[in-house]
């Protein structure tokens, strides 16, 4: 009994996986508001009956792909802003961290970027409320540094706004770019977290 309830779980988890996995391939060429739940059993090899077993609707859907993709999304935040070292440095390892996340994860990069400000408004909510959470997660790491010390928990919020603002937008930018392109966007993400960076050590809090 217990091995079979186990074949039927892990045949659950793969149709489950299908469905993502389908839904993920299709978003390639198109928003998410357009998508169709035919289009991704289809896709998937599945009857559209088999669909309901996993999600209410396709909007459920969605908002299994916003988890799973900020899920990495949050493993890249956090890579980013643990190590310790000179500021430059720092910056350095947050702009390859972002740059390897998307190339790991270029799918579920392309799906936040696309549908952040989409029209799908549990996905487009689910989304904010993700990125929120990261925020306030970087917000504690870096009231926690000595450059913050003395400073108001709003101006501290503010810097992490910038940050997470900043990496999802490069990762977003980095998430079609060729090699070439791929280069420049890193250069530019590097001035420009050095300008916030600077803006930071000299900023007088409240």
């Amino acid at each position: 009994m217990s091995h079979t309830t186990g074949v039927r779980q892990a045949q659950k988890q793969q149709s489950r996986r299908a469905l993502m996995d389908a839904a993920l391939h299709l978003l390639e060429h198109q928003s998410f508001s357009s998508l169709g739940m035919r289009e991704v059993t289809r896709e998937a090899g599945m009857s559209p009956a088999g669909f309901y077993r996993h999600f209410r609707d396709l909007a459920d859907l969605g908002v299994a792909l916003v988890e799973e993709a900020l899920a990495s999304l949050h493993e890249m935040v956090r890579a980013a802003f643990k190590e310790q070292g000179e500021p430059d440095e720092l910056i350095d390892h947050a702009v390859r961290v972002i740059a390897d996340h998307v190339r790991e994860h270029r799918a579920h990069v392309r799906f936040v970027a696309r549908e952040r400000f989409g029209g799908v408004a549990p996905v487009r909510e689910a989304i904010a409320a993700e990125l929120e959470r990261f925020t306030e997660e970087v917000t504690q790491a870096l009231a926690a540094q000595p450059v913050s010390a003395g400073w108001d928990r709003a101006d501290v919020r503010m810097v992490a706004e910038l940050y997470v603002d900043h990496m999802v937008l490069t990762a977003a930018a980095l998430q079609q770019a060729d090699a070439e392109t791929e280069r420049q966007i890193t250069a530019t993400a590097r001035r420009q977290l050095r300008l916030i960076s600077l803006g930071r050590r000299h900023w007088v809090s409240g």
